[in-house]
């Protein structure tokens, strides 16, 4: 019986593992519902390329906004503060933007979603190694 629940726990453990590939966020902007996958998890120093899928309240993808992602670390003693923004381009039914982190630490990233002469923002933030 000791044996089977340690095989269980290592085939929970190892799955988790495999589904957590990618650094994920689902948050509310607006009217819209947003969904935000990073592909480290956690995100690194260097290159980071983010999926951004944005819906309506009926599940509807939005293909006709401009969306920008900016992301910023505040000011540190003896370091200024870092922001940068950079503008995701749709393909298919996702938008696509890449982020180039400076330096492990945490960061504050917004996806800006810019339609119909409004414009909305989802949050979050993210811990670089």
């Amino acid at each position: 019986m000791k044996k089977l629940m340690v095989m269980i726990l290592a085939v929970l453990f190892v799955s988790s593992a495999v589904y957590a590939k990618d650094y994920e966020v689902k948050k509310k902007a607006g009217n819209y519902n947003v969904e935000v996958k990073i592909d480290k998890n956690p995100p690194v120093v260097g290159d980071n390329n983010m999926k951004i899928w944005i819906t309506d309240a009926s599940g509807k993808y939005i293909k006709d906004a401009k969306v920008k992602v900016e992301y910023s670390m505040p000011a540190m003693p003896g370091m200024p503060a870092m922001s940068y923004k950079t503008d995701a381009e749709l393909k298919g039914n996702e938008y696509k933007a890449k982020m180039n982190l400076s330096m492990a630490g945490s960061w504050n990233i917004a996806v800006k979603i810019a339609r119909d002469g409004k414009t909305a923002s989802m949050k979050f933030s993210a811990d670089a190694h």
